[in-house]
């Protein structure tokens, strides 16, 4: 996994620290003033009850203790990236990353036994760090082990030529995977022309050639020079005992040497930019957009937390500045903004996405003038108050969960120090609107612009980016904000969770009526989650009405009344909540994060939002405008169009039913025939809270809570009962199709075959493990072992099992899919492993050993659902909406524990039939050459199914000025 840290369509910024808020951070367990750290290690600062160590060797240790957390994350940083990579070594840190996972002497299958313990582990590479972060269910055992092995593998990682060479697919694959995400490479195309020396503009999955021709000596030396204790950071949170766990990492880690050698520095700096530049890529796609890009300050310069204010305000809330002249006017679908937190000097950016046809000039005009433009429309006193209290709530409910915090600390750690985390957020909070002016008027300048465009003059101006100060000078009199008491330790066991949790069953005279679960507990920082789905509609209502049903839905957060989006989002803020509303065909969903103080007003806003929506005419049109352009981008889409053939085929629904899938244009008739009235009418007539499941966790007064929520809620009757459309088991004949996907560097596979499996059964449970031993994990599988470990034909293969359930239990239209990408001329390999892999699984079964691996880590995940608030409030909603008790648990449970392998290969025996699988592949097979195309005819003409053409996806170009 790696980390473009690139302006983004997705809500992830840049780096964490982008994420942080002004709110009163809530300390962790206080251990400072009681730890005596044992010999070797000497004690470090600590603020806000985050305490580091180090080791004599140079390894540092962050202690994030945590009474009440049933969980445990380790995230271990190494203050290494692609911008340490040397000249031919462009995309070794990441390909390096792969081979950590590859094994030791002493730890030869690293998935294989993280899989065991039921530790979830993955690891991301940026420009300045790679991080290896691990969660699992707090036990002191697995903790300790989890240790060794991360000590091992720094030093003894089995970096070897055969595992290079099979993971090396697997990498391209994943290249080929990025070459496809066009918003992606339109912004390392604008970095690689921003960057002229730096390495920040080099791609972080690196160069084909310098990874296709890595030397395994160079690899390895890379990994000796880097992986180092004096390179590390080691940071535990969640539930342990800090006196014992120092002690074994002191054990496991201070065994290993300090190296002689000292780090290589870097030092290459990137002059100042001496006129605009512009980038155009020309390529395959749905939609085109623009991309902004201005050079800023490194991290711990005075004016970054001015430039982080800035990017708030001209995206939103107030003012919506970006919103109402690029997006409001209908010339772009979405704009925004990010800003990067780095080590050196790092970019500001700001886009606009628009459809493929829009005028590009124009929209360009509107996002420079407002970007550009800010000293005739300066910003205000309010706009910077009102981003601030975004970024309060932000900071808020990352400080509140120290499995957050964990990872949050690790852009300030590949900075220098991990209390920058905390020196950003006070700095924050000291940003005027004077500052904010003054470094737009600085920064975002032409002169200092990347649009890709290098134009001649006599007079080019040169915008130099400032020295920041060092971290130390930063800190020498920092002290951190007072530590909060802790909270109580909650057991998340059935038994517990039943004693604790008060059900409540309303009789609304609509449907089953409400149902309550209320679960009050002591939570970090007053946390209160709802969880909620109302219920409505019957088949014959529906009919003719699923666009409207899917638009309404979509729409419930976008305000109510006269309230717009942007004005929600700041009472939003200063309630310092989150509410996420959707909604479908016969339900709607609520999804509530609070403080006990704010719960009631949240709840109350969340109800005028369930019974007001705003639905007005702007809003339908925009959010047609987005309908249409994701359905035009998934003409090209390999992944859409293996999808969308395959729902078309396993699609027993006859015209005119609400669940019948219409193809590429009627839906695209539809939307565009949809009307705001629609929208409203579909309100009207469907949506209701009276039939429907309430869970509720967290520190709430249940009494209170209860009485609110019958105020709320439960008098809210949906105009027409409620009843639930039926899915039963069709079976559908084995099809065989494959599509051309011109100009997508990545191929995709879909496989699904049709079974009559109900949920809950003792024949799902076991199903369910065959799954999971077939390709429930995308390593630690049969499929992940063959296609990639083995075969390294795959960056991603997963097997998928669905089985159907409903209240009444009769609902039997399961299915079993497996997804996988590879590159096009890898397909015809990759279907014959996934067929030969079907066979095998019914030929030969499933072992004891295999039975009892998944089980145990299918048991784990489950504790781990409800070992966090969230997971909790979830698994108490499907118990309501089931109408099962907590016992229920309890027999899942004991099920997986005493599986058997006898059973598992009845339900194989039973199910499985691989003749009946339907395969459709997708990619550009022409482009690389008529061998390849022979290599898939050849692999595919001798299987029993049914061989259809289809008309390629059409071919246009996505030109970006």
């Amino acid at each position: 996994m790696l980390s473009n840290r690139r302006w983004p369509l997705s809500a992830w910024f840049s780096f964490a620290l982008s994420l942080a808020s002004l709110a009163s951070l809530a300390s962790l367990a206080a251990h400072a003033d009681t730890l005596k750290p044992p010999a070797g290690v000497a004690a470090g600062p600590c603020a806000e009850g985050v305490c580091e160590y180090r080791l004599s060797n140079g390894l540092r240790v962050l202690l994030l203790p945590d009474a009440a957390a049933s969980e445990l994350t380790l995230n271990l940083v190494y203050g290494v990236g692609s911008a340490h990579e040397s000249y031919g070594e462009a995309g070794m840190a990441h390909l390096l990353e792969h081979m950590l996972f590859k094994g030791t002497p002493t730890h030869r299958d690293i998935f294989a036994e993280l899989g065991k313990r039921g530790i979830d582990s993955n690891a991301t590479t940026t420009t300045d760090y790679t991080n290896y972060h691990s969660s699992f269910t707090a036990d002191a055992a697995k903790l300790d082990w989890l240790l060794g092995m991360e000590a091992d593998r720094m030093v003894n990682s089995r970096v070897a030529r055969e595992d290079l060479d099979r993971e090396m697919t697997v990498v391209r694959n994943e290249m080929e995977n990025r070459d496809d995400d066009l918003s992606g490479v339109l912004y390392e195309s604008v970095a690689s022309t921003a960057y002229q020396w730096h390495h920040y503009g080099k791609r972080i999955i690196g160069a084909r050639s310098d990874v296709e021709n890595a030397r395994i000596e160079r690899l390895q030396a890379f990994y000796r020079a880097w992986y180092r204790p004096d390179n590390a950071t080691l940071v535990i949170a969640g539930g342990f005992d800090p006196a014992q766990t120092l002690k074994s990492v002191a054990r496991r880690f201070g065994k290993i040497d300090r190296p002689r050698a000292p780090m290589q520095a870097l030092y290459t700096a990137e002059p100042a930019q001496a006129g605009e530049r512009e980038v155009t890529l020309r390529r395959v796609g749905g939609y085109s957009q623009l991309l902004a890009a201005y050079h800023v300050p490194a991290a711990t310069h005075a004016d970054s937390a001015a430039l982080q204010i800035l990017g708030e305000v001209l995206q939103g809330p107030v003012g919506e500045r970006l919103y109402a002249k690029v997006v409001g006017n209908r010339q772009a679908i979405s704009a925004g903004v990010s800003t990067q937190w780095l080590r050196a000097p790092g970019l500001w950016t700001a886009y606009a996405t628009l459809a493929k046809d829009g005028d590009i000039a124009a929209t360009e005009d509107l996002l420079l003038a407002q970007v550009e433009g800010l000293a005739q429309r300066p910003v205000l006193a309010v706009e910077v108050d009102a981003a601030k209290q975004l970024l309060r709530r932000n900071f808020a409910r990352e400080l509140g969960d120290v499995r957050r915090l964990a990872m949050a600390l690790t852009p300030a750690i590949s900075v220098g120090d991990w209390r920058l985390y905390f020196r950003y957020r006070d700095s924050l909070e000291k940003v005027d609107a004077e500052q904010v002016n003054r470094v737009a008027r600085t920064y975002l300048r032409p002169a200092n612009r990347t649009l890709g465009r290098l134009l001649a003059t006599a007079s080019p101006q040169r915008v130099v980016i400032p020295e920041a100060p060092s971290p130390a000078a930063l800190l020498w009199d920092y002290v951190g904000k007072a530590k909060a008491d802790t909270v109580e330790r909650f057991d998340a066991s059935p038994a517990n969770i039943r004693q604790r949790t008060r059900f409540v069953h309303i009789d609304t005279g609509s449907g089953d009526g409400l149902r309550l679960a209320l679960l009050p507990k002591k939570s970090r920082g007053n946390k209160v989650v709802v969880e909620a789905v109302f219920h409505f509609g019957d088949v014959d209502g529906l009919r003719g009405r699923d666009t409207a049903a899917q638009a309404a839905g979509a729409l419930l957060g976008d305000g109510y009344f006269k309230t717009s989006a942007a004005e929600l989002a700041v009472e939003l803020a200063r309630l310092n909540s989150t509410i996420d509303l959707d909604g479908g065909l016969q339900s709607a969903s609520l999804s509530l994060n609070t403080q006990r103080e704010q719960l009631g007003k949240t709840l109350s806003l969340a109800e005028r939002l369930l019974r007001t929506p705003r639905y007005s005419d702007a809003q339908v049109e925009q959010y047609k405008q987005r309908a249409m352009l994701g359905l035009q981008a998934a003409r090209q889409d390999a992944n859409s169009i293996v999808g969308e053939a395959m729902t078309r085929h396993f699609d027993p629904w006859p015209v005119g039913h609400p669940f019948r899938q219409a193809d590429a244009e009627q839906s695209l008739a539809d939307i565009r025939g949809l009307t705001a009235e629609q929208v409203r009418s579909f309100h009207r007539d469907f949506y209701g809270t009276a039939n429907g499941v309430i869970s509720v966790v967290g520190d709430f007064d249940p009494v209170e809570v209860e009485r609110e929520l019958r105020r709320l809620f439960a008098d809210w009757k949906a105009p027409r009962a409620h009843a639930p459309i039926a899915r039963r088991h069709v079976a559908v004949p084995a099809e065989r199709r494959s599509f051309a996907t011109p100009d997508k560097d990545s191929g995709v596979l879909l496989a699904r075959s049709n079974i009559p499996l109900a949920e809950f059964t003792d024949e799902a449970f076991a199903l369910d493990v065959a799954n999971r031993i077939l390709g429930g994990h995308s390593i630690d599988s049969r499929l992940g072992q063959r296609i990639r470990a083995r075969g390294g034909l795959s960056y991603g293969v997963t097997s998928t099992l669905d089985a159907k359930s409903s209240p009444d239990g009769r609902d039997d239209a399961g299915s079993w899919t497996i997804h996988a990408t590879s590159a096009p001329q890898n397909l015809a390999q990759l279907e014959r492993g996934v067929r030969e892999e079907l066979d095998r699984l019914l030929r030969d079964g499933v072992s004891a050993d295999e039975v009892r691996t998944a089980a145990t880590a299918m048991r784990d995940e489950h504790k781990q659902a409800l070992a966090n608030d969230d997971g909790l409030a979830s698994m108490l909603g499907g118990l309501l909406y089931y109408g099962r008790s907590l016992d229920f648990l309890v027999e899942y449970d004991r099920k997986m524990a005493t599986l058997s392998a006898e059973t598992v290969n009845a339900a194989i025996r039973k199910y499985l039939k691989p003749e009946q699988f339907s395969f459709y592949v997708a990619g550009d097979i022409v482009r690389h050459g008529p061998e390849a195309q022979r290599d898939n005819d050849a692999a595919t003409a001798s299987e029993p199914s049914i061989e259809s053409g289809a008309v390629p996806p059409v071919v246009g170009e996505a030109a970006v000025r």
